[in-house]
């Protein structure tokens, strides 16, 4: 089991201003930065699963699992315990979305086993967060909460599974999760090539899949389930900084519209209209990777400080900002009109331009006619 990025998805490599380093906080052992974009030894694996759980896009993936395929298979069996010894990976490799979706769509109580982590460490640390911020979230509007356990358990026997079933997927298991493997199959050239950092460049095939809008498919997921979960009577405001995977935005009077923020939003959270007279956001296709915020220049774009739970039941479009568009009457190009003579900044750039240089050329032709007269 290896790690693989997708790197048209990583917000990175979208911009460079982006500040996005949540695989690297997650992972800080596994992954660095070359050239802006996260970097990893060809051989890192489960010791990453971090940064899988927590990439806003899904840009982070791990060979031979799939938490979407995960999420309906796990519904789909009658156990619920997810463990590291029986059915993931890590359990790093789940979102707070996912553990949210899960809690929702399942019946019966989810328990999640966090029996073979250390309680000092990160990864204990970040699993237990995400944890409790699912909890958090659910319980301003759902009686379901997921339930941790630190107590060793068996690992469950699914019905029709032989024990040899069950230890191979044990052994499958076991052996993914051990950093810096190297199996006894591997030749050593092998092994001294996934000791290699395997780093990423932008060619075009990758910029065009860039200009691509998707919205991540644990998104989707948290999505349908909300739609069948009850609606409550009351719907409350949570503190911005304890939701991580969402955001409600504003914009203040700062901005210039350049448009740059919506022409880069990954998911299409942010939008205009034709004439790009207005900034649209919408909070349900909003990841929260802070790009738009990393690429406005007036940092015109800022996040409320609160998350109406609201949103998840009635979500709606809010027009963030509108603007005055006119047509320039030097060029006849639209632009965004802020008062004064009805010219597009380039037009009125130009324009100073030229009035500088033919003030220029006048002084010049002052000093030589000075200079001619004294001669």
């Amino acid at each position: 089991m290896s790690l693989h990025l997708e790197i048209a998805s990583c917000v990175r490599a979208t911009s460079k201003f982006s500040d996005c380093s949540k695989c690297i906080d997650a992972c800080p052992e596994s992954i660095q930065l070359v050239d802006n974009l996260p970097s990893f030894a060809n051989n890192t694996g489960v010791e990453a699963a971090s940064c899988v759980g927590v990439c806003p896009t899904e840009a982070f993936s791990l060979s031979d699992f799939s938490t979407t395929e995960f999420f309906f298979s796990f519904l789909e069996s009658k156990v619920r315990l997810i463990s590291p010894k029986f059915n993931v990976p890590c359990i790093s490799v789940l979102s707070v979305e996912h553990l949210i979706s899960l809690a929702l769509a399942s019946e019966e109580e989810i328990t999640l086993d966090l029996s073979s982590y250390d309680d000092t460490s990160i990864l204990y640390e970040q699993i237990n967060a995400r944890i409790e911020e699912a909890n958090f979230v659910l319980s301003s509007f759902s009686e379901k909460q997921l339930v941790s356990n630190h107590i060793a358990e068996d690992v469950p026997k699914l019905e029709n599974e032989s024990e040899d079933e069950v230890s191979s997927r044990r052994s499958f298991l076991g052996n993914a999760s051990l950093k810096g493997v190297v199996r006894h199959k591997m030749t050593f050239d092998e092994a001294v090539e996934a000791d290699e950092l395997k780093t990423f460049a932008l060619d075009v095939h990758i910029i065009a899949k860039i200009r691509e809008k998707n919205l991540p498919d644990k998104r989707k997921i948290l999505f349908t389930t909300l739609k069948h979960a009850g609606v409550p009577d009351t719907f409350e405001i949570l503190p911005e900084e304890e939701v991580s995977f969402t955001s409600q935005k504003f914009v203040d009077d700062t901005c210039t519209n350049c448009q740059i923020c919506y022409r880069i939003c990954p998911t299409g959270a942010l939008s205009s209209n034709g004439k790009f007279s207005l900034i649209n956001f919408d909070s349900m296709l909003c990841v929260k990777c802070r790009l738009c915020h990393d690429v406005c220049e007036p940092n015109a774009i800022q996040l409320q400080s609160g998350f109406e739970i609201k949103e998840f039941f009635e979500p709606t479009q809010r027009t963030l900002a509108t603007f005055d568009i006119k047509r320039c009457n030097e060029c006849g190009n639209n632009f965004t009109y802020t008062g004064g003579e009805q010219a597009c900044p380039r037009c009125m750039l130009e324009e100073e331009e030229a009035m500088f240089l033919h003030s220029n050329a006048l002084s010049m032709k002052a000093l030589f006619e000075e200079k001619k007269e004294d001669e």
